[in-house]
């Protein structure tokens, strides 16, 4: 599964003047003060309570800050964020229409991207960020003036891009499950997500507090099913009808048959018994391995 492809339902935020590094800093779950310009970080913005409103892939180009991410949550992220800037000296905007956002797969990525995930390769105005791998396939983002001409290689199937970004098991907040996440339901924390070093930020302490006093009851999963899936739709397990177990959070069909998804899944519905989405007669869900190991310490 080689190509291109434009990602069309993505967008960027843009923080920029002296201060925004570290407006961000105190905004989101990552170090965005020590982020060097050859590496990119995921980070989720939570609300007080620690769940997530908004997830994205940022960057760092002189001196300003790109966080791109599902162009539904650039909107209601840029509000937000904007209450709080008060006195800092930082400017936040809706940047979608300055910059393209691309996706290469397999033999597109380019050689000169380095091959650890997050690290980036500046080609003058193009930003190369190497992404998770998806069923074993290279993954990079690119970010690029909307101006500039699409980037070499085939033409990728938005669909297969899709099923990609799914296998990789690294899943984006979109409007269908605002809120539903601590970042460790998505397994944020052992895909570079979350940074339990740095200071305060909104929902740190519910964060900290379910990785490091063993409540973390939730998980992200990945699920297969022979009918269509969506984010949102609630899980249930076999011993129990009244009550989900779990949620869609990403979906997208595989590209021959079924469908895939990450799932937010209580730990203990991880047992082997039947799972089904959207209701307990609704499709049967069968777990996957994911294509990376659960950080058991921080």
């Amino acid at each position: 599964m080689h190509g291109v492809v434009r990602l069309e339902d993505w967008g960027v935020v843009s923080a920029q003047g002296e201060e925004a590094a570290a407006f961000l800093h105190g905004q989101l779950t990552q170090d965005v003060i020590l982020q060097r310009d050859g590496e990119a970080r995921l980070a989720a913005y939570c609300t007080p309570k620690g769940r997530m409103l908004f997830s994205a892939i940022g960057v760092r180009r002189d001196g300003e800050v790109l966080l791109c991410a599902p162009r539904e949550r650039i909107a209601p992220t840029v509000k937000r964020l904007s209450m709080f800037v008060l006195r800092a000296k930082v400017r936040l905007s809706d940047a979608s229409e300055q910059w393209a956002l691309w996706v290469a797969a397999g033999d597109a990525v380019p050689a000169a991207l380095p091959p650890a995930v997050w690290c980036v390769w500046r080609e003058g105005d193009r930003t190369w960020v190497r992404l998770p791998p998806g069923a074993d396939v290279p993954r990079a983002l690119l970010i690029q003036p909307s101006s500039a001409p699409a980037p070499e290689g085939a033409a990728l199937a938005l669909a297969h891009w899709q099923w990609l970004a799914v296998m990789s098991g690294v899943a984006h907040i979109t409007d269908a499950v605002v809120e539903a996440f601590v970042p460790q339901m998505l397994n944020y924390e052992s895909v570079g997500g979350v940074n339990f070093k740095k200071g305060c930020y909104p929902g740190q302490e519910v964060v900290a507090r379910s990785q490091f006093r063993g409540t973390l009851k939730r998980r992200g999963y990945l699920v297969h099913a022979d009918a269509p899936l969506a984010a949102g739709q609630e899980v249930f397990h076999a011993a129990d009808h009244e009550q989900p177990v779990g949620l869609i959070a990403q979906a997208a069909p595989h590209p021959t048959s079924g469908w895939n998804a990450v799932v937010s899944l209580q730990t203990s519905a991880a047992d082997g018994q039947a799972l089904t989405a959207g209701g307990p007669d609704g499709a049967p869900l069968r777990l996957l391995p994911l294509p990376y190991d659960l950080l058991q310490d921080i």
